[in-house]
């Protein structure tokens, strides 16, 4: 490689003179795409050239080109002032009440200014007839927002006094909870990560729904907040290609950049601002660094060296951390100190002076051009970047101290600095109380408050409980078709989903608002006919003739279209069926999503989220599909479901089902639309289906209720047999449990009833609450759970066999009236035929029948030989490994 020769000072002034010319005639567009030329052009002759998608280290809108602030400044830092002492005050009276309960001041503090310009002049309510903005509030910063509320006359002095004490009712919730506040909070954000993917897949449905035509968004935002540290969790920042590619310049990132995690720096040794920037631009963001408030500016202009913004450049965050936390003097010899030209711009500055240099998250003017500058761009998403102190204000007590996360009390000194900093009207004997202030209703602050909110459209934060449209529920005759049985040919339960499905989007009423969902196996679901009838949503249309164009099921990309494919993505595709399934209160338009997706990367993947989905109140059904550790029997251990059920079950409001034949499915979606969408219960539905293909039968008369409360009996053995066992099944193991009652009443002369257990869970959760109702009324004719009902009078033990591990069905051991033997799944599952899993983890109808036996000689009902000669007919290996362990 040759020698890199030096560039002749001279010639590369000319250049720089030259496109500064460019720039004063014809402007800076003309200038960027001069410089494009010449980049392309330097590319094209092989010219090696820097790859950096970053800017230098200071503000990205220049002073000049600010937009200018409206609105009263001194009344808005007032009106801040005293949100933060409220805030504070909150945190550290509820400590003081009982240690303990926890809060967060430090996290508030850094971004109360990044809040305070949203709410005065940015974020829009809905009374005016605007359908609304969007705020994803970061879960930390919680104290602000109910602090705010409390001026406004929202929330009261006891809810203040209650922070985090919420069982007696009078209390706010520790962080955003819509199920605990559901009338305020519209986001769950406090989970690490989860606001960011919530919020860009929001502003991506409403993109859909309006290309749909279904809901007029209008110039409606979606704000999301987040910390500089929250960006580590993949959620934060997994999505936001999505949003570059889609243009979504509905949305706005505010990332409160006060450079620490909870422990100490985010990046110490580098810049996190500078690494969000390369991410966001790359993925196609609009962004906007809000680095330097407006008293660096003078510094700034007077830095004809470059030094300055050389030294801005090379510092990292810990040893800006350092800078802030040391004080002036530290500043001035660490930062300014390194080159001569530098120190020199601050010669004439005291330490105090140069202490008091803001950041630009505090700086209203800064943060304020930043949010104009966003709403403006409508091509692009924008990141606003905004760095900021955490702590900011608390003095010695936490301000940039790397313990400042964990702070919930301040000291009486730190508590007078806060009050006189900040210009609360508190005297100093009232001060250790730590009093609540709100200036009377007529102050001049009280009226700006109302007067900005009243013009932006009222209250924020806010949430609607409910929606104002109703919905037809479609009745059974949409279901008809699969309340019938498939004649002679073989399907599965996901075909019989889809063809449930197809039927409810042709229904007139509802059809528009389902919304199909799935990661990237529409195909493997058998949804592909869906493709041309329906197509599949894409913000850009289809811009190529595919492939397969002129087939019956070609694939059909389209800005109208009703499926949403999110790729192999699970996350996003749960986070737009939570959008959609919240759509009835975000919107006031209420969606049907169905989430179709691989049961085994449904709650083990987005556990977290679908949480979220019970906190938000969602609406909508869950599809397992390719459900059952033996059922999906070529993928093997990461595929294969045994313990979803298990897991749905830990959210309170998500009613789950594992139904084996296509008229339990369908009266079971049937009921859900009622539940959901017709009465408005505040539930979801999580329903598993199978990739197995067999003949479902019509549906037996007067099982419905059994269907929606989880179980009922399937057939009753008319066999005049001295013996008899119950045998339990469900999903694709109860036609194992069919076949074993026939084999137990062929070959062993034992009568055999069989039922089918749509819900394990729904049993459990009812017995549970017979249980409580019991326990709290001693004196009242006790209640009775529904399955100890179904199976008073049944004759013999109970035998209960699913696709799932053992603890599932182990939940209503203490309902069953009678001596139970549960069959399960456990262990790891593996790939074989279906013949062979059933086998190996103990679940085929050989170990159906051999539990039943062991349960009779258990009674004394049999004797016990008869067990022992069944497990050599059977062609059971009692000396194979436990599959639990295997």
């Amino acid at each position: 490689m040759a020698e890199q020769q030096p560039i002749d000072p001279t010639e590369q002034q000319e250049w720089l003179e030259a496109l500064d010319s460019v720039v004063r005639y014809q402007g800076a567009n003309a200038a960027g795409s001069l410089i494009r030329s010449v980049y392309e052009h330097a590319q094209t002759e092989g010219i090696p050239l820097p790859q950096s998608i970053t800017t230098p280290f200071r503000n990205t809108i220049a002073p000049e080109n600010e937009r200018t602030m409206p609105g009263d400044l001194f009344m808005e830092r007032r009106i801040r002032s005293l949100v933060r002492w409220n805030a504070l005050a909150m945190v550290m009276r509820a400590n003081d009440n009982e240690e303990g309960l926890g809060g967060h001041i430090s996290s508030f503090s850094s971004s109360a200014t990044l809040y305070d310009i949203g709410m005065n002049h940015f974020f829009r309510g809905t009374a005016n007839g605007h359908p609304g903005d969007l705020v994803f509030y970061q879960g930390h910063s919680a104290p602000g927002m109910y602090a705010r509320s409390y001026l406004e006359g929202v929330i009261s002095e006891t809810q203040l006094e209650n922070f985090r004490r919420e069982v007696d009712g009078n209390g706010l919730s520790s962080y955003p909870h819509p199920w605990l506040m559901p009338d305020y909070w519209q986001f769950p954000t406090v989970s690490m990560g989860l606001g960011p993917i919530q919020a860009i897949y929001q502003a991506h449905v409403m993109k859909y729904q309006s290309s749909r035509g279904l809901v007029d968004h209008r110039d409606r935002k979606v704000w999301c907040f987040m910390g500089d540290g929250e960006s580590d969790e993949p959620e934060s920042l997994g999505a936001i290609a999505l949003a570059g590619r889609e243009k979504l310049g509905n949305l706005h990132f505010v990332v409160n950049c006060n450079l620490q995690r909870l422990d100490g720096p985010v990046r110490g040794n580098g810049k996190i601002i500078q690494e969000l920037e390369g991410v966001f631009r790359g993925a196609g963001w609009n962004v906007i660094k809000v680095i330097w408030g407006r008293k660096w500016d003078p510094l700034i202009e007077r830095d004809h060296s470059g030094k300055l913004q050389q030294r801005m450049d090379e510092v990292c965050d810990g040893e800006l951390q350092n800078c802030k936390f040391n004080g002036g003097a530290y500043t001035r010899e660490k930062f300014f100190g390194k080159y001569p030209e530098t120190l020199e711009l601050v010669k004439d500055l005291s330490d105090d002076d140069i202490m008091y240099l803001n950041r630009g998250g505090h700086d209203p003017y800064k943060v304020y051009a930043a949010y104009a500058a966003a709403c403006e761009e409508t091509e692009r998403p924008t990141a606003i970047l905004a760095m900021t102190v955490k702590g900011y204000g608390t003095s010695e007590a936490g301000e940039a101290n790397n313990e400042t996360h964990s702070l919930k009390k301040l000291d009486v000194d730190s508590l007078k600095a806060f009050r006189d900093r900040f210009g609360v009207p508190i005297s100093d004997k009232d001060l250790q109380d730590v009093p609540f202030y709100r200036p009377p209703e007529d102050s001049p602050e009280m009226r700006y408050m109302r007067e900005r909110r009243a013009q932006l459209g009222g209250q924020l934060p806010k949430r609607r409980a409910n929606t104002s449209v109703s919905v037809s529920v479609p009745g059974r005759g949409t279901y008809a078709s699969q309340m019938k049985g498939s004649g002679k040919r073989e399907i599965s339960t996901t075909m019989s989903f889809v063809r449930i499905l197809s039927s409810l989007i042709k229904d007139k009423e509802v059809g528009n608002s389902v919304v199909p969902i799935v990661p990237d196996e529409a195909r493997t679901f058998g949804m592909e006919g869906m493709f041309r009838q329906l197509g599949i949503y894409s913000s850009a249309g289809q811009n190529y003739t595919p492939h397969d164009a002129g087939g019956i099921m070609y694939y059909k990309e389209d800005v109208k279209g009703q499926i949403l494919e999110e790729g192999i993505n699970e996350s996003g595709a749960f986070s737009a069926w939570l959008a959609a399934a919240t759509s009835y209160s975000v919107s006031d338009y209420p969606m049907i999503p169905f989430y179709i997706f691989y049961s085994m990367f449904g709650f083990q993947r987005i556990g977290d989220l679908a949480w979220a989905a019970g906190d938000s109140q969602a609406r909508g059904f869950l599809i397992g599909a390719t459900s059952g550790r033996t059922t999906l029997n070529g993928e093997g251990l990461q595929h294969q479901d045994g313990h979803s059920h298990l897991m749905a079950t830990t959210i309170p409001n998500c009613i789950s089902y594992d139904p084996t034949y296509s008229y339990e499915l369908a009266v079971i979606i049937q009921d859900g639309v009622r539940r959901m969408f017709g009465e408005g219960e505040n539930c979801f539905y999580y329903i598993t289906t199978m990739n197995e293909n067999y003949v479902h039968p019509d549906m037996p008369e007067g099982v419905e209720d059994g269907i929606v409360k989880g179980i009922y009996r399937l057939r009753g053995s008319e066999a005049k047999h001295d013996n008899r066992v119950q045998l339990m099944g469900a999903g694709s193991i109860l036609r194992e449990v069919e076949a074993a009652a026939a084999i137990l009443e062929e070959r062993f002369d034992v009568a055999a009833d069989v039922w089918s257990m749509t819900s394990i869970n729904e049993l459990a959760r009812d017995g549970k609450a017979c249980q409580r109702w019991n326990l709290l009324n001693p004196t009242e004719s006790a209640k009775v759970p529904y399955l100890t009902q179904q199976l008073a009078e049944c004759e013999g033990p109970f035998v209960a066999a699913t696709d799932y591990i053992r603890a599932h069905t182990d939940q209503i051991r203490e309902f069953i009236p009678g001596s139970f033997s549960v069959l399960g799944t456990d262990g790891f599952g593996r790939s074989d035929t279906r013949r062979k899993l059933r086998q190996h983890f103990e679940v085929s109808r050989e170990y159906v029948v051999l539990a039943a036996l062991k349960s009779l000689a258990d009674a004394g009902q049999i004797d016990v030989k008869v067990v022992a000669d069944a497990i050599k007919t059977l062609g059971i290996d009692a000396q194979k490994p436990n599959p639990a362990t295997a």
